[in-house]
C-alpha cells in the first residue's frame, strides 16, 4: 500500500500530541496516512507496553489513519545503527510515503532528538538502491520535523483549528499516560503529563502556535532544508 503521508514517532502518543491535528486535516482532504512508533514505550512511569500497544491501536481507529507499525526498538536504548536505519527503510519502502513527519530535533526527552536524526538519516538512505531489502528504492520528498515539549521557533505552521477537540480525544486514548481521575497511579506515578491541567497546556500551546498566522490553533514544524514557494499568494 501506498501513502501520502507516514507519521513516525519514537513512543507511542508522541504522534497523537504534535501533529495529530496536521494528520486529521490531511486525512480530511482524502489523503492516504500511516503511523509508526519506534518504540513501545516501555520506560515510561505509568501503564505497561501491552497496554500502550491497546492504546496506540485505540487511537489509530479514531484517527482514521491506514496503518500503525510498531518497530519494537528499544525504548531509552535504542542506537543510531545499521539494524535500526534498516528497520525504517524497509517500512519507508513498504509504503512509499512522499512526505514523513518525524520527531523534534531537540528536545527535553533525549529519545526524541535521536530518532529525528535515525529518521531522518532512514528517509536518504532508502533512496540508496545498493542498500538492499528485496523491495524497491524509496526516498521521500519531505521530511519535517513536527514540535513537541521545548517551545522551539517554527519553520512553519499547520492551521488545525477544526481539528483541535479530536486531536485532544486521540491524546486521551492514551489513558494510562494522562489524567484519568478513576486511575491509582494519580496518587503514586504522576508525571509531567499526567496532571488534570495538561490538556490546557496542549490547548494553549496550540493557541500560541496559531496566533501569528491568524489561526486559532496550529502545529508547528521545523525543517532542515529551504522551502520552494509556487504561489506567494497562498503564504498566510
Amino acid at each position: 500500500m501506498k501513502l501520502d503521508v507516514l507519521a513516525i514517532g519514537v513512543h507511542p502518543d508522541d504522534i497523537e500530541l504534535s501533529c495529530s491535528g496536521t494528520l486529521l486535516s490531511l486525512i480530511k482532504q482524502g489523503k492516504k496516512v500511516g503511523l509508526c512508533d519506534l518504540t513501545q514505550g516501555e520506560l515510561g512511569t505509568r501503564g505497561s507496553a501491552k497496554l500502550r500497544l491497546k492504546e496506540a491501536a485505540l487511537a489509530k481507529k479514531k484517527m482514521g489513519a491506514l496503518v500503525r507499525d510498531n518497530l519494537s526498538m528499544k525504548d531509552g536504548f535504542f542506537k543510531h545503527d545499521k539494524t535500526n536505519l534498516l528497520k525504517i527503510i524497509r517500512v519507508l519502502r513498504k509504503y512509499q510515503p512522499d512526505l514523513v513527519l518525524a520527531n523534534a530535533i531537540e528536545d527535553r526527552h533525549p529519545d526524541h532528538g535521536r530518532a529525528a536524526k535515525l529518521t531522518a538519516d532512514a528517509c536518504f538512505y532508502s533512496g540508496l538502491k545498493k542498500i538492499k531489502t528485496n523491495q524497491k528504492v524509496w526516498r521521500p520528498r519531505s521530511v519535517y520535523h513536527y514540535i513537541q515539549d521545548h517551545n522551539l521557533k517554527a519553520d512553519f505552521v499547520v492551521d488545525i483549528s477544526k481539528f483541535m477537540d479530536q486531536k485532544i480525544e486521540l491524546i486521551q486514548c492514551f489513558g494510562s499516560q494522562f489524567f484519568n481521575p478513576k486511575s491509582k497511579e494519580n496518587k503514586t506515578n504522576q508525571t509531567p503529563i499526567s496532571t488534570a491541567a495538561f490538556m490546557e497546556f496542549v490547548r494553549a500551546k496550540a493557541r500560541s502556535y496559531g496566533r501569528a498566522s491568524g489561526f486559532d490553533y496550529a502545529e508547528g514544524f521545523t525543517m532542515s532544508r529551504t522551502p520552494g514557494i509556487k504561489d506567494i499568494s497562498e503564504v498566510y
